[in-house]
């Protein structure tokens, strides 16, 4: 998969089968637009492209109006979010900056600046709810007209539902707010995950519980830092850790600034593995991919080392007890299988 920021750039396809949103998690909904994206895009003989922007339409609005409130909490970083195209088959991405020129840009220059000379749209592929333009003057109708009038195809896909449940970013994120992870899970199609290189911390994990079983080092930790600082998803969990090792990592993680020992407005996720078969190094600066797979709590902010220390090994023990479920129910899963 190609990656593009902007479509100024000589190795951009001349012509393609285009689909335009934020793809905020890529959840089931997103993946069945994109394989209709890619039947229509054989059927024509063209290659797939995903135009998609950064930061989010709702940042800039937020950022210009002084209100950060009404930005929204993101599910995934742009890393994930490319990466889960790429498993999707897309051939293209091109990311625009969503910025004042683009916003002020009427509906017709949209089409004309935009989707036919930057991107060579041949078939356009939108959400039953897509607006774009200025004000979010285009829409649906209007799209379709110009298409009519310029020689590309438009078609617009219904919402998906899974059990009676619209899937949609913000149900996405509406589940992680809650802790929901079994409800994210559903609505994304895949365990909720945050992949990142891992990065040096303050070395603070080895001073904590090195009294604790099996914390010879005290309670060391993989970090992974979160580019956006409204992340969907928040606490501590019971995760496994891929990209390591040939087998995941079990392990316990904290999403969020660290309230006890930092507050710095910084959104890190720390992971405490319950094995530590990764060295003196850690395993620093390989990228890795964190399954947050159920919710233990809240993150809180404590007294002191030593209560937060002893939060430490009560969710150790609390993901040691869920992930030894967790693993028997999908070894029972593979049987059923068989």
């Amino acid at each position: 998969m190609r990656v593009f920021r902007g479509f100024h750039h000589p190795g951009i396809a001349p012509a393609c089968a285009l689909t335009i949103g934020n793809f905020d998690g890529v959840h089931r909904g997103h993946q069945a637009m994109l394989a209709l994206l890619q039947s229509e895009a054989r059927h024509r003989g063209l290659p797939t492209c995903v135009m998609t922007f950064e930061p989010h339409p709702r940042d800039f609005f937020a950022a210009k109006l002084g209100k950060p409130e009404l930005a929204p909490a993101r599910i995934a970083t742009l890393r994930d979010k490319l990466a889960e195209l790429e498993r999707c088959g897309i051939d293209q991405v091109v990311i625009l900056p969503f910025d004042e020129g683009l916003s002020s840009l009427p509906p017709q220059e949209f089409i004309r600046q935009v989707l036919l000379d930057g991107l060579g749209a041949r078939y356009v592929l939108v959400g039953d709810d897509f607006r774009f333009g200025a004000k979010r003057q285009g829409d649906y109708a209007s799209l379709d007209a110009a298409g009519q009038a310029h020689g590309f195809d438009v078609a617009r896909m219904m919402s998906y539902e899974v059990r009676g449940l619209r899937v949609s970013s913000s149900a996405v994120r509406e589940a992680l707010a809650a802790g929901n992870m079994a409800r994210a899970a559903s609505l994304l199609g895949r365990p909720y995950a945050i992949s990142g290189h891992i990065t040096h911390g303050r070395k603070l994990g080895r001073q904590l519980g090195e009294s604790a079983p099996g914390a010879a080092d005290g309670f060391r930790t993989l970090n992974l830092r979160f580019s956006h600082d409204k992340p969907a998803a928040h606490g501590i969990f019971a995760v496994l850790v891929h990209g390591l090792t040939q087998e995941p990592l079990p392990g316990v993680a904290s999403l969020g600034n660290r309230p006890t020992v930092e507050n710095a407005g910084r959104v890190l996720l720390e992971v405490h593995c319950l094995e530590w078969p990764l060295g003196a190094e850690g395993g620093y600066g390989k990228l890795a991919r964190v399954e947050l797979l159920h919710k233990l709590r809240d993150e809180a902010k404590y007294d002191g080392l030593d209560a937060l220390t002893a939060a430490i090994r009560h969710d150790t023990d609390a993901a040691c007890a869920f992930l030894a479920t967790h693993a028997a129910q999908r070894r029972q899963t593979t049987r059923d299988r068989i």
